[in-house]
């Protein structure tokens, strides 16, 4: 079973609960969003696979997910961008924010999420049981797209777009 590490407001770690009790009772916990930006300033989406246990079949940043206990953000990111996307680049937090959210099948995201940023510039290996599907877009094509059809894409993507630090985060460094 997958554990999640419960935090509390300061994002100090204050327990850890198996990752599905963790959603279906709303805990505040500690996760993850990778955005990878290809040279022209396109973000990497991922369409979750359907089978997903929740927001299965939308559309979401390049890679989310949670750390396990003793293992920091960059690893855990590291981790699971290989594991989903099959990619391996340098990695670097850019920011963080909380946010609670009800999901489909009765389930609550109540995340910190630590928003991670890289630079790719290439095709990913598709993991089928986590991702059916990618594609680079510009912000501006994607956000236009959110407003229009926001059912297609998952919750805390929708608030990630509307940060103010995302728009420092395009350009490679």
């Amino acid at each position: 079973m997958e554990s999640v590490i419960l935090v509390n407001e300061r994002d100090e770690e204050v327990g850890t609960m198996e990752k599905l009790q963790a959603h279906k009772e709303g805990k505040l916990h500690r996760a993850f969003s990778v955005l990878l930006f290809n040279s022209k300033g396109e973000l990497l989406l991922q369409k979750r696979a359907s089978s997903k246990y929740h927001s299965g079949g939308l559309w979401t940043n390049t890679c989310c997910s949670h750390p396990q206990p003793g293992e920091t953000i960059i690893q855990a990111a590291n981790r699971k961008l290989l594991q989903e996307m099959g990619i391996e680049v340098e990695l670097n937090e850019s920011h963080k924010f909380i946010y609670k959210a009800q999901l489909d099948n009765h389930l609550t995201e109540h995340e910190c999420d630590h928003v991670i940023v890289g630079y790719f510039d290439g095709e990913p290996i598709l993991n089928h049981h986590e991702a059916e599907d990618f594609k680079f877009l510009s912000i501006s094509e994607i956000q236009k797209d959110a407003k229009t059809n926001p059912d297609r894409y998952t919750c805390w993507f929708k608030l990630i777009l509307n940060q103010p630090e995302l728009e420092t985060l395009r350009v490679p460094a």
